[in-house]
């Protein structure tokens, strides 16, 4: 596959402290803070971001509580080892798309998606309600209308996942939907595909999970689920993942 470039624009921070929070936290995601260096000093961090000293300790107190810093008495403010990180965190997910996804994370996501998204199919299949199949067919429907390599595609796409999870009726697989949103747009945007036979695979496994979700046929619903999850990343395998950071829209007119 060629390379893309995709841009995830992400929701610009709302105060001095959650800006500067976001800059460090982008610095570190991208490795120009490398795990177990120390963050230059107050006044450095000071004047190169034009805050005061009580802005910048709420912005590293803000990365504390996401696992991304540790401060420690004579040493100062230290980035964690990646493991320690909150990925569950929506700042740290977005801000993991402006500094620019890799294999690793894209591999990381679908590994989370095989543990929850079966189950959730299982658990739809036989707790939906109408309702439930009817935001299903709208959302296959909207995929067929589109360009498989558009971002409508890649929404229509991501609301079919976020409808199974809340059909699931299990609270903690909406909110963990909810939460990755952003990651699995940006990763259904990088699988876009393409290709004429690509996109009839695509739409008819996703038929299958509706199908079978609509059938009560547990076995099928994650049989579907994790067919479409493995074909997903088997087209990541093929691209040359090359992402920039956005242009954030202003607050005043969000997404």
């Amino acid at each position: 596959m060629t390379s893309r470039i995709v841009v995830i624009p992400t929701q610009r921070a709302h105060s001095n402290h959650a800006e500067v929070a976001r800059s460090i936290g982008v610095d570190i995601i991208a490795g120009r803070y490398a795990e177990g260096t120390r963050l230059p000093g107050d006044a450095e961090l000071t004047a190169m971001f034009g805050v005061s000293r009580p802005v910048l300790r709420e912005s590293v107190k803000t990365l504390v509580a996401k696992g991304l810093l540790t401060t420690k008495a004579r040493v100062g403010t230290v980035v964690r080892e990646r493991g320690a990180w909150n990925m569950f965190d929506a700042d740290v997910l977005a801000w993991h798309l402006d500094a620019g996804i890799d294999k690793r994370f894209l591999n990381d996501l679908a590994e989370i998606r095989l543990a929850v998204e079966p189950r959730a199919a299982v658990l739809a299949a036989g707790r939906r309600s109408e309702e439930d199949l009817a935001e299903l067919r709208r959302c296959m429907d909207r995929m067929r209308l589109e360009a498989s390599d558009s971002v409508r595609f890649a929404d229509a796409d991501l609301a079919l996942h976020v409808a199974v999870a809340r059909a699931s009726g299990n609270l903690f697989m909406r909110s963990i939907g909810h939460v990755i949103e952003a990651a699995l747009r940006a990763s259904f945007l990088l699988s876009a595909p393409v290709e004429p036979e690509d996109r009839d695979t695509v739409l008819l496994w996703h038929q299958k999970i509706v199908d079978a979700i609509a059938a009560g046929d547990v076995n099928m619903a994650s049989e579907a689920m994790v067919y479409v999850i493995h074909n997903g990343m088997s087209r990541h395998e093929g691209t040359v993942i090359e992402t920039g950071p956005a242009e954030a829209p202003s607050a005043d007119t969000g997404e």
